[in-house]
């Protein structure tokens, strides 16, 4: 089977915070939980270093928007190491090879007359001189009244253009922009309207996409596609392969999109495999993102695949709420954000990957607190899943020299764990992941309920040869617990699998050989909830600053 996982392209215009890795991190999971079935997994992104964002950041810094990019994208590779982000290929938009495929995706539109020119009218800030990109452009959306940029309002997912807006700005200098004519290039949206219809409909029965999703792009089809512009007057990004028109930029809802098939193909050339099973219609693949970027998913890019004669349709759109900071809105301008080199630098990966997969916003918004945050690792990661580790394997030291039994485990032990691996892969392909999650941790309860009614700290007096048998039970469940949870906490599996010597990871039981323990170490440490109000303080501090 061939799996393919795309993750949104981040801005190389901030860093990371955690409302980002809360819609990202799901990608991750996948892509660990497939290669451990032995499937073909292709996992692919990059940083989006194109957009109008990097440009205004490079403004408002005197410096290159190149500059902006390449710090930013840097950091980006840094930060999804440490957590652990298992990329096949994570590249950047302003790379030749991305530049070169984007332009013969257009240029292929152009040939089978799915883009064609017109004029149109553009905003033109006088005071500048200069056609306004969207995200130049501020005002009022005019769907809800909330604010919102040239391009999209976040507050109630309507996708606009700059003219739409009420009481319009230019972003640069503040003034109001008047409209001036301009040629265009357009995508022909509209004519695939009736086929993107049938394949809503089909990708709804099957329930392989979130239902924020589903519920948005029937929206968009209820309204009825309207042909969108793919070209603008940007600054930087993939220049038009037209004579007469290089100085105009392809937009970046076709450019940006396309990266994950470009992606795919310097995966290919750089490791000389046929990427090719990856886009073919028997090909499973998921789309992993916030719920902002639902209809680049779930329409464009199914459009310019279908267009492209590409079999190979999103099947899975992966689409989380947001995520709150303290009961409020997670704001960059305002920087009320957890940045993500920041709680990098005082907690661990996967104290991180499980709070936010334990507290996704799968189907709903759901808040990042630090209380909540310090009290989950204590209460779950370390006093549920690192004492039973812990317990069990310095019993063994103490009690058996460190050496493990010979004994298989348990046969009701065994079918436990055999029906584990069977319902978290379910919810893992079903994209559930905090209910995958929330399964395993039943069964890390009761591992220690079974420690517990056990006694072995008695049977080892009592009756040896029982208390063998219960820790071979106990570690045939530290091993299998390990494997289960090595797509949600990569770096405490790994940490397991050492203890065990454990060198192969598969997924499905595995049985604990004879040998000695190895260096057996807590998995995790506590974490001091006076660390709580100095958090919220560095928090409002570092807003309060802004």
């Amino acid at each position: 089977m061939s799996i393919f996982i795309g993750g949104a392209w981040a801005y190389a215009n901030g860093s990371l915070h955690l409302g980002h890795i809360s819609s990202l991190l799901p990608g991750d999971i996948l892509a660990r939980y497939y290669r451990l079935k032995g499937e073909k997994v292709l996992y692919v992104s990059g940083s989006d270093c194109n957009g109008t964002p990097i440009a205004i950041r490079a403004k408002q810094e005197g410096v290159t928007p190149a500059e902006i990019a390449d710090r930013y994208h840097h950091e980006f590779v840094e930060c999804f190491s440490k957590l652990g982000f298992s990329y096949d290929t994570y590249t950047r938009t302003d790379i030749e090879h991305h530049h070169k495929i984007v332009q013969e995706i257009f240029l292929e539109l152009l040939e089978k007359r799915l883009i064609y020119k017109k004029e149109m009218e553009q905003t033109y800030c006088e005071y500048d001189q200069q056609f306004l990109p969207d995200r130049y452009v501020e005002g009022i959306c005019p769907n809800c009244g909330a604010k919102a940029g040239g391009d999209q309002c976040d507050h109630c997912s309507t996708v606009l253009e700059p003219l739409e807006l009420l009481e319009r700005k230019c972003k640069i200098c503040g003034s109001t922009p008047i409209t001036r004519k301009t040629d265009h290039f357009y995508f022909s949206l509209s004519s695939l309207q009736h086929c993107l219809e049938s394949y809503t409909h089909k990708a709804a029965n099957k329930k392989l996409w979130r239902e924020n999703a589903v519920a948005l792009t029937k929206r968009y089809l209820k309204e009825g596609l309207q042909d969108r512009a793919v070209s603008r007057d940007l600054p930087i990004g993939v220049s038009i392969p037209v004579a007469g028109y290089e100085d105009k930029k392809i937009y970046g809802w076709i450019e940006a999109v396309s990266g994950y098939y470009t992606a795919s193909k310097l995966w290919a050339k750089e490791t000389n495999h046929d990427d090719s099973i990856f886009w073919n219609s028997s090909a499973i693949s998921y789309y992993v993102h916030g719920k902002d970027n639902i209809p680049f998913h779930s329409i464009i890019w199914p459009a310019i695949l279908t267009s492209l004669e590409k079999k190979a349709l999103p099947t899975h759109i992966v689409s989380n709420e947001y995520l709150t900071l303290e009961k409020k809105k997670l704001s960059t301008s305002n920087n009320w954000a957890v940045w993500v080199p920041d709680i990098l630098e005082r907690y661990e990966s996967d104290s991180i990957r499980y709070f936010l997969t334990i507290n996704a916003p799968e189907s709903r918004d759901a808040d990042f607190s630090w209380k909540e945050f310090i009290y989950s690792h204590n209460s779950e990661l370390l006093g549920a899943y690192g004492n039973f580790v812990n317990r069990t394997l310095k019993f063994i030291e103490k009690s058996f020299d460190g050496m493990i039994s010979e004994k298989a485990a348990a046969p009701t032990i065994q079918n436990k764990i055999s029906l584990l691996y069977s319902e978290v892969g379910h919810c893992i392909e079903s994209a559930l992941f905090k209910q995958g999650l929330e399964k395993v941790f039943e069964h890390v309860r009761f591992a220690n309920k079974y420690f517990d009614e056990q006694q072995p700290w008695k049977l080892i007096h009592d009756d040896k040869f029982k208390c063998k048998q219960t820790m071979a039970d106990c570690v045939y469940l530290i091993a299998n617990l390990a494997q289960i949870l090595t797509p949600f906490l990569p770096f405490s599996s790994r940490k397991v699998q050492k203890m065990l010597y454990i060198t192969e990871s598969k997924w499905k039981p595995i049985q604990v050989d004879l040998h000695q323990l190895s260096n057996v170490e807590p998995l995790f440490e506590r974490i001091d909830i006076a660390r709580i109000d100095e958090e919220l303080e560095r928090l409002s501090n570092q807003s309060a600053k802004n």
